[in-house]
């Protein structure tokens, strides 16, 4: 197809979508720190086709601002009895440096328990908030004589869920995590034979011993969802909704689950008709650089500029780390932007700049652009496919680790264990990378994979938002197999029949052969 058809075929899509949506009105649920970043993306968009946005945040956000030109909101004081701050992400990274320096057998164990403490903080914090408005009649009330159309939520921890199905509302996901691992889990088939488990380490070809680990995590994962996520909210669905209303069935009740993922990064999995990939949809063509950031990628000359950011929540690395990175990007000769914030690092160089924020996508989208050091978020991952730069890679928390290892098995990244790293072994990955044509030649080719298609990430979510919106749902999408009991969606009960019929069937004929073989015995017997 031409780039000519390619753009016709695009803005006749665009056209589709706009005429046929009347502007709606939303209710939105989002999680804050990155993901908001995110789905801030989509309510502009939504917000360009004359749609009423209504955020629900809390008191205490971090990102959400009160007042905006793209939404109103509705401010919830809820009782906070554990601050999940900076301060509380500082000391999940000094866990994690000091998990990886251990065998992997304790890696393991330490890491259940770690996951089981951080769930049963997040997810009471989401049941403070969403109990927060159950409890105020007068909000209820609001709510429902606002007659939304739809909520769009970031189903991370559940408080949009409940508050989507108190209310009745159709309910679409911005989606990646739900409550102890991959969304994927909740709705697709998702064979641990050959599905990665959350934070594994493992990619989808695994041998023996692999596939056993990735059993266990899987195994773990239906425990902490059962056994610690589920208890948190038992209370509030006894108080709010009709006696035997469960959470996770709340949860596949979605009417499209609009996944953070591309398959150019992702894994080949099982999928669903109501989820929808738009990863990378946040990413957008670079734009001009303000005076000073232009002219300072300018100066690099030849040798182009490094790019390096731990993303929103990260402030800065453990000193000695710190100071390891600074004193290798010292001994390069290309140029580097260093999004960082604390105490400036003794051994930094000429060449490095130190800015508390810049522009990540117009960076990682300028010429001079050789190379992105990143902490691995999401985000940044696809703004790097998306504007073909390798990555030298630095995972810290979550997801981080997953993602770093999808890149690297592309070829597109070097990955880096944060808590042993020296300088001498940093300055040797990121001479690697900048040296060897392979990074940037792997990551050329995902972009190209991940920009060819029919519509763009954004206009496909903007397109089946709506399309909620004029259909008052998709419960045609919905797959029966998601309201059987496990055994009924494993076929157990009909091994089980089918087992029991062929044993007795067995045994009759045993018996009928024993009683056959008897009386042939006594009529040998009289004959004698």
């Amino acid at each position: 197809m031409s780039m000519r058809s390619k753009q016709l075929s695009s803005l006749t899509c665009l056209l589709f979508v706009i005429c046929c949506c009347h502007g709606g009105n939303i209710l939105v649920w989002p999680e804050d720190g990155s993901h908001w970043l995110n789905m801030k993306v989509i309510l502009r968009k939504l917000h360009s086709h004359s749609h009423s946005l209504t955020v629900v945040r809390s008191s205490k956000s971090w990102y959400i601002k009160e007042n905006s030109s793209l939404y109103s909101t509705i401010t919830v004081n809820s009782v906070e009895t554990e601050d999940v701050g900076p301060d509380y992400f500082k000391m999940l990274i000094e866990r994690s440096l000091a998990l990886q320096r251990m065998s992997s057998f304790f890696r393991f164990l330490e890491q259940q328990k770690d996951i089981a403490n951080i769930l049963k903080v997040f997810h009471n914090g989401a049941l403070r908030m969403v109990s927060a408005i159950f409890d105020d009649a007068a909000l209820v009330e609001r709510l429902r004589e606002a007659k939304f159309d739809l909520l769009l939520t970031d189903p991370a921890f559940p408080a949009g869920v409940l508050l989507a199905n108190f209310l009745h509302l159709p309910m679409v996901y911005n989606v990646r995590w739900l409550n102890a691992g991959d969304a994927h889990m909740q709705i697709a088939p998702s064979p641990p034979s050959h599905v990665p488990m959350y934070n594994s380490l493992l990619h989808d070809q695994m041998n023996f011993l692999q596939r056993m680990e990735n059993f266990l995590r899987y195994l773990f994962s239906l425990l902490q969802e059962r056994y610690i996520i589920v208890p948190i909210y038992r209370e509030l669905l006894e108080r709010h909704f009709p006696p035997g209303t469960d959470l996770l069935t709340m949860q596949q009740s979605a009417d499209i689950w609009l996944m953070r993922m591309d398959f150019v990064f992702e894994f080949p999995r099982p999928t669903m008709p109501n989820m929808v990939y738009m990863g990378g949809f946040q990413c957008q063509p670079a734009q001009a650089l303000p005076t000073e950031l232009e002219e300072f990628m300018q100066s690099s000359g030849k040798h182009g500029v490094v790019i390096m950011s731990l993303g929103a929540v990260v402030s800065a690395l453990p000193t000695a780390i710190t100071e390891a990175i600074a004193t290798a990007f010292a001994e390069i000769p290309q140029k580097v932007l260093w999004r960082y914030h604390g105490e400036r690092p003794s051994t930094l160089g000429k060449n490095t700049l130190l800015l508390e924020w810049f522009p990540q996508n117009d960076l990682l989208g300028h010429p001079k652009t050789r190379v992105f050091v990143s902490h691995g978020g999401t985000n940044g991952i696809y703004e790097a496919i998306y504007h073909g730069v390798p990555v030298l890679a630095l995972p810290l928390l979550f997801d981080q680790f997953d993602n770093v290892l999808r890149l690297q098995v592309r070829g597109a990244a070097r990955v880096l264990q944060v808590a042993t790293l020296t300088s001498q072994e940093f300055l040797e990955a990121l001479k690697d990378v900048l040296e060897n044509p392979l990074y940037r030649s792997s990551i050329r080719k995902l972009s190209e994979l991940h920009h060819d298609r029919p519509l763009s990430p954004l206009d496909s979510a903007t397109f089946w938002i709506e399309y909620v919106i004029r259909h008052k749902g998709a419960a045609h999408l919905h797959s029966e197999g998601n309201n059987l009991p496990w055994y009924s969606y494993h076929n157990i009960d009909v091994l089980a029949f089918l087992l029991t019929f062929t044993v007795i069937a067995l045994l009759t004929l045993a018996y009928v052969c024993k009683l056959l073989c008897c009386r042939k015995s006594i009529k040998k017997r009289k004959v004698e």
